[in-house]
């Protein structure tokens, strides 16, 4: 029987419940590597992840497609929440707001994007993220409602 072999590589964007500055520096190395262990459980391999104060970004190769990529989200957010919460990484509740966006890159642009997720400090201070995210709904074509986006409070 023949082997089924794919490359997709996806880059993940969701914010924080509130769009509130929850996820600290000091803090934001150990969400990281708890999220990237999720994607080596669930058979997906990280090549870049940073997580602003508001919002994440998680570059990743699609690798087992036995998980939708709407699921992998689900799982992502459920047990980051979960071990932000029990781990009491932060002084009150913590959850991600509903909703995300995924794009894809070819493997050409690879590169490219783990140089944009890893650099997310320094380009945030030229653009916020309302900005960044709606240039992304844009450049991929993706049709949008502005009530339908991340709650936005820049």
């Amino acid at each position: 029987m023949p082997n089924t072999y794919t490359q997709i590589y996806i880059q993940l964007v969701f914010a924080t419940k509130g769009r509130e500055n929850k996820i600290i520096n000091s803090i934001r190395d150990e969400i990281e590597k708890y999220i990237c262990g999720i994607f080596y459980n669930k058979g997906q391999k990280v090549l870049a992840i940073y997580a602003n104060p508001d919002h994440i970004h998680i570059f990743f190769s699609y690798k087992n497609l036995q998980i939708t990529i709407s699921d992998l989200v689900k799982i992502v957010k459920t047990e980051s929440t979960n071990f932000i919460n029990e781990k009491k990484l932060i002084p009150n509740h913590f959850s991600w707001q509903q909703g995300y966006g995924a794009f894809s890159y070819a493997k050409s642009q690879k590169e490219q994007v783990v140089n944009y997720v890893l650099n997310q400090e320094i380009h945030h201070r030229k653009k916020n993220f309302r900005e960044e995210y709606i240039e992304f709904l844009k450049a991929f074509e993706i049709e949008f409602k502005d009530e339908y986006l991340f709650e936005f409070y820049d």
